[in-house]
C-alpha cells in the first residue's frame, strides 16, 4: 500500500503559520555571518534584529523587508528620556500566524540566548515551523579577535564560561576555586567587581587579565592587566562606563602563555589602518570595490560623493552613435569609465537592445574598473591596457590603423563632458577617425549632511583618498578644506598637483594611477608610521586622536 501524501490544505496550513528563522548574527564583524544566514535574510519578509546587530543583518535582507523595532518610544517614556522593550516573543508569532517568513537575529549564538528559547518554545506550542542558525558566540569571537586563544596544547584545564551581570555567589566561587582560563562577559562598569569577586573566591591577584570592548569591530579595545590591577589601569585611562545597549566586554582570565604573547598576537588590533575613519570621495557605485579593501586594512570607509552624473543637454549625438553602432558604423568602441558603461548600457535599455549589439565590434577599457563594469553588462573587453591605467596607457597598446586588417577606421568614444582630449589626439594620430561623444555630464555633487562636514573641516578623519583632480576641487567646494591632521592620499602627480594648489599637503602618492594602489600606498603608510611609534615606544595614536588647532597650509 503506497503512503498516503499530505493533502494541498495540510500544507496550506503550514505556510499559513509561516517560519522562524533564530539567527546568531555572531560578535559584531558583518563578515563572521554564515552563508545560511545569508540565505535566510535574503528570504525574510519580517526582520526582527536586536539593535546592536540591526545594521549587520539588515544589508542582506531584501530592501522592502518589513523591520518592526524593538526598542521605541510613546509620548510618557519619549518624555521621560525612557525606552520602550517591545516583547519579541510577541512580535515574532504576530508576523508567524500572518503567514510570513520571519528572522529574528541575535548577538553571537542563539543557543546561548535565553530569551530566544522561550521564543522557540512559544512557536513549537504553536506549531509554526522554525530554524536555528547558530552564530559565533561572542566570548569566543572576541578573544580570538584580541589575539588571545583560550586553549593552548598540553593544557588539561577547561575552559568556563561567566556571565558577570547574572552570575550567583556559588559561580564566582566555583569560578575562583578552578585554574582554569575564565571568560566573563560583563560591562566596563562592572569588571573591576568580577575581578574582585575572583580574588575573593580564590584567584591570586596577580592571574594575568584581558578586557576588550567592541569585540570584532573596529572600534575594539583591549587591555592588558592582572584581577588586583584591572581598577587602577581603568582608573588611570579615565575608561568610562559601557554606553546603554553596547555589547558585553569580555574579559578572559587566566594562566596562559599565549595571552603573554599577545603584542604577537593581536592580529586584528595591529592591521595598518586599524579603526581609520577613511574619506572616500567617489560616488557610491564607483567607492565599493575601493571601501571593501581599505576594511581589509581595518580602516572605516566613509564615502561622499564629489559629482552626480546627469544626461548630456543634447542626447541626440548619442542616439545616433548607438544607432551607428548596431548598424556598423564602428570598428572600435572606446569606454574611459564606469560611467561611460553606464550611460551606453541605458541607452541600449532605451532601444530594447543588450550585450549582443557588440558583436563584430572590438571593445576597449581604460582599466580594470571599467573592464569589471562591462562583464558584469555582458561584454568581455578586447583591449585593456597592459600598463598603466589612464587613457595614456590605453593608446601605448591600441593598434595604429591598418586598411588591410581594419574594414572600418571609425572609433565611438562615449564619454563625460569634461573629458580631456588626450585619447581623442592619440587615436587619430594612429589613423583612427573618432565620433568623440558626449554620453554624460558631471556636475558638483549636493554637499554632504552638516556632521561630515564638519568632521571634514575638524579632523574627524584619518585620511582622505583623492582619485583625481576633480574630487579635489569638488571636495573642498563643497565640504571645505580638510583638517591639518588629516592625512592627504592622492592617485597621482596632477591630483597631488591641484591638492597642493588648494593649500593641502600631500603625503601619500600612489606609486601607479590605480585606486588599488593607492589604498595600498596609504595602508604602508598606516603601517610605518606604526611600527615608528611602537620603536620609538610611544602609544600608537591614528591621526584624528591628535587635533592641533590650524588646517593644514601648504609648506614651501
Amino acid at each position: 500500500m503506497s503512503p498516503t501524501r499530505p493533502t494541498t490544505s495540510a500544507f496550506a496550513g503550514i505556510a499559513a503559520h509561516g517560519h522562524v528563522t533564530f539567527l546568531g548574527a555572531g560578535p559584531g564583524d558583518p563578515g563572521l555571518l554564515t552563508l545560511r544566514a545569508v540565505e535566510a535574510l535574503a528570504a525574510a519578509d519580517v526582520l526582527i534584529a536586536e539593535p546592536d546587530v540591526l545594521d549587520v543583518v539588515r544589508a542582506h535582507a531584501r530592501v522592502n523587508v518589513d523591520t518592526p523595532q524593538l526598542t521605541v518610544a510613546d509620548e510618557k517614556s519619549a518624555a521621560a528620556g525612557v525606552p520602550v522593550i517591545r516583547d519579541a516573543a510577541n512580535l515574532v508569532m504576530e508576523a508567524a500566524r500572518s503567514g510570513r517568513r520571519v528572522v529574528r537575529a541575535v548577538t553571537g549564538d542563539p543557543g546561548l540566548d535565553g530569551n530566544t528559547a522561550e521564543e522557540m518554545l512559544v512557536c513549537a506550542s504553536e506549531g509554526i515551523p522554525f530554524e536555528v542558525v547558530p552564530g559565533i558566540p561572542t566570548a569566543v569571537g572576541v578573544p580570538a579577535y584580541a589575539g588571545v586563544p583560550l586553549r593552548e596544547r598540553g593544557d588539561g584545564n577547561g575552559v568556563r564560561f561567566v556571565d558577570a551581570r547574572t552570575a550567583s555567589a556559588r559561580c564566582w566561587t566555583e569560578a575562583g576555586a578552578s585554574d582554569g582560563i575564565l571568560v566573563v562577559s560583563s560591562t566596563l562598569e562592572t569588571v573591576a567587581a568580577a575581578a574582585a569577586e575572583l580574588v575573593g573566591a580564590g584567584r591570586k591577584p596577580d592571574t594575568p587579565l584581558t578586557v576588550t570592548v567592541a569585540g570584532t569591530t573596529t572600534r575594539q579595545r583591549t587591555w592588558c592587566a592582572t584581577l588586583g590591577t584591572i581598577a587602577q589601569v581603568f582608573k588611570q585611562g579615565k575608561v568610562l562606563p559601557s554606553p546603554e545597549g553596547a555589547r558585553p566586554v569580555i574579559a578572559v582570565v587566566g594562566e596562559h602563555g599565549a595571552a603573554a604573547r599577545r603584542d604577537e598576537l593581536a592580529w586584528f588590533e595591529s592591521k595598518p589602518l586599524f579603526g581609520w575613519r577613511v574619506l572616500v570621495p567617489r560616488t557610491k557605485e564607483q567607492a565599493a570595490s575601493l571601501s571593501d579593501q581599505l576594511r581589509s586594512y581595518g580602516a572605516v570607509p566613509h564615502e561622499v560623493p564629489t559629482i552626480a552624473v546627469e544626461p548630456p543637454r543634447t542626447p541626440q549625438q548619442m542616439e545616433r552613435a548607438v544607432k551607428g553602432l548596431v548598424t556598423g558604423r564602428y570598428e572600435w568602441i572606446a569606454f574611459t569609465s564606469v560611467n561611460a558603461v553606464k550611460a551606453v548600457r541605458e541607452k541600449f535599455e532605451e532601444y530594447g537592445l543588450d550585450a549582443r549589439a557588440f558583436a563584430g565590434i572590438k571593445v576597449a577599457a581604460v582599466g580594470e574598473q571599467t573592464a569589471a563594469s562591462l562583464v558584469e553588462f555582458g561584454v568581455k573587453p578586447d583591449l585593456v591596457p597592459s600598463g598603466e591605467q589612464s587613457a595614456a596607457g590605453l593608446l601605448e597598446d591600441w593598434p595604429p590603423y591598418d586598411p588591410v586588417f581594419d574594414p572600418i577606421d571609425r572609433v565611438f568614444l562615449p564619454r563625460a563632458d569634461i573629458a580631456t582630449e588626450t585619447l581623442v589626439a592619440g587615436l587619430i594620430e594612429l589613423g583612427w577617425e573618432v565620433d568623440d561623444v558626449t554620453a554624460y555630464r558631471t556636475v558638483r555633487a549636493s554637499p554632504p549632511p552638516a556632521d561630515t562636514r564638519e568632521a571634514i573641516k575638524g579632523g574627524g578623519f584619518d585620511a582622505v583618498l583623492f582619485t583625481s583632480s576633480s574630487t579635489v576641487r569638488n571636495l573642498v567646494g563643497i565640504a571645505g578644506k580638510p583638517h591639518n591632521v588629516t592625512v592627504i592620499a592622492c592617485i597621482g602627480p596632477a591630483t597631488a598637483k591641484t591638492a597642493e594648489e588648494h593649500g593641502l599637503r600631500v603625503d601619500v602618492l600612489s606609486p601607479e594611477p590605480s585606486v588599488s594602489k593607492l589604498a595600498e600606498a596609504l595602508a604602508e603608510y598606516g603601517a610605518a608610521r606604526r611600527e615608528a611609534a611602537k620603536e620609538a615606544g610611544e602609544t600608537v595614536f591614528r591621526p584624528s586622536e591628535r587635533r592641533p588647532g590650524a588646517r593644514r597650509r601648504r609648506t614651501t
